[in-house]
């Protein structure tokens, strides 16, 4: 039988699920890097060969521990689906002569080399400058036009990111960046292979979005992600997801499968991320690739990543396209005959809609909720109205308990202050932006209310 390695870290779909993919396909051996979610550690143990939770100083050296590890269990392919291990498993893909990510997979993960690349290449994107210090924050707040974006060059999940509006607020937004940072690493949202890479910063224009210009019903917001994956260096694209607007400074609040675009627009979205993904060099992996909306067809790439799309993703395309994007990866990094979609899947192929919904302690406006609640979701089952036959779910692992409080929003957080992660299933796109819209509207009145903080005099 086949043995895969899964590199498991934070981040990427949620455990369970691609787990259960990966094991039907192969013997699976989990490296994990990160904690296992609690409520999956006994799963794990069942369905895994083996289960090997190395210390953080074994990971020290994290390349020679993988190919040591894939070595010790005899391993034919290794996967990992996530952000900050995506580097490592590729060197250690390179090093024992497995299909993998490639050698320039760094291209999809350090955000100023990316940059640096598509300008090359003439992409359109928003113009940048790479930070390593204040000094070039400042430099760059003079060569650019305002308002500015500050994002850490390796974060997921829309960390560290800081609207600059004026140089008066350079100094404020990099010693905040950098204090993100710092406790992003401390939960676990760092990466782990390259050195330092929590000082890297790059600082890039707020291009305009329209979302209006694109899409024929209003609620979607001015973004989109186009899913695919590389086979032996050849991009197939699988489908688009779509967005609510997001909230302050560029956090996401939900994903929609798929997203309601007309043929023609959802075509050459496909075409400019053909164009970012070719140019990277990527080999054997999944991509998720975002791409801004302006006005008159303008487009512009924000980002693309050598893995698949975060959160409820990839289940969400199981689901309305009823395509295993894990296990078909699988199969192929196995020497499996797969047949990939020759086209993205548009809105008409899709069977029904679903979304992914961030729990924030936010209203529909962006604005902090008046109190403290608790998360419940019982309460928000029964309470909140849904469209005829919609389903709604939570994602346990991505959750926090019932009973515990809902963090307040802090902007520069990002998603590091979601309190859940629940899954709606619809019978079309726009059914799933009107219960998403339901959901965000009551779900500071259907909660507990969170019991008084004590005085600590």
């Amino acid at each position: 039988m086949s043995k895969v390695l899964y590199v498991h870290a934070k981040g990427g779909p949620p455990l369970g699920h691609a787990l259960s993919r990966v094991a039907a396909r192969s013997a699976v051996h989990l490296l994990a890097l990160s904690a296992l979610p609690p409520t999956l550690a006994a799963t794990a143990q069942r369905r895994c060969a083996s289960v090997l939770a190395p210390t953080a100083q074994e990971q020290h050296d994290l390349v020679s521990l993988i190919v040591a590890r894939a070595q010790a269990v005899g391993a034919d392919a290794i996967v990992t689906f996530s952000e900050y291990a995506v580097v490592a498993v590729a060197e250690a893909c390179e090093k024992l002569g497995l299909a993998g990510p490639g050698a320039s997979c760094v291209l999809a993960r350090d955000k100023r080399m990316m940059r640096r690349t598509w300008r090359e290449a003439g992409i359109s994107q928003p113009r940048f400058r790479p930070v390593a210090c204040e000094q070039d924050l400042h430099d760059a707040a003079s060569a650019l036009d305002f308002p500015l974006l500050l994002k850490a060059a390796w974060s997921a999940g829309s960390t560290a990111h800081q609207i600059i509006r004026s140089p008066r607020e350079v100094r404020a937004a990099w010693e905040r960046s950098r204090a993100v940072m710092a406790e992003s690493a401390q939960l676990g949202y760092a990466e782990l292979h390259v050195a330092g890479a929590g000082a890297d910063f790059l600082v890039e224009e707020i291009v305009t979005g329209s979302a209006e210009d694109w899409f024929d019903e209003p609620g979607w917001g001015d973004y989109v992600s186009v899913e695919g994956v590389v086979v032996d260096g050849d991009f197939r694209p699988v489908c688009l997801s779509g967005r609510m607007p997001t909230v302050a400074p560029f956090t996401e609040r939900a994903g929609i499968t798929p997203a309601l675009l007309p043929q023609d627009a959802q075509e050459r979205v496909v075409a400019l991320a053909r164009e970012a993904v070719d140019t990277l060099g990527l080999e054997n992996c999944g991509t998720h690739t975002e791409i801004k909306l302006g006005a008159d067809g303008r487009m512009w790439v924000i980002e693309t990543a050598a893995r698949f799309g975060g959160a409820m993703t990839i289940p969400q395309i199981e689901e309305v396209f009823g395509l295993d994007l894990i296990g078909m990866l699988v199969d192929h990094l196995l020497g499996r005959p797969v047949i990939w979609p020759g086209r993205a899947r548009t809105p008409q192929e899709a069977r029904g809609a679903a979304g992914s919904l961030v729990v924030l302690a936010v209203d529909g406006a962006g604005e902090p909720w008046p109190d403290r609640r608790v998360w419940d979701f019982p309460a928000v089952a029964r309470a909140v109205p849904l469209g005829d036959g919609s389903r709604l779910s939570v994602v346990a692992e991505n959750s926090l308990p019932d009973g515990a409080t809902v963090p307040v929003y802090d902007p520069a957080a990002g998603a590091n202050t979601m309190a859940a992660l629940c899954l709606l299933s619809a019978a079309d796109p726009q059914t799933v932006l009107a219960d998403f819209r339901a959901l965000v509207d009551a779900l500071p009145h259907v909660l507990p209310a969170a019991a008084p903080e004590k005085d600590p005099s």
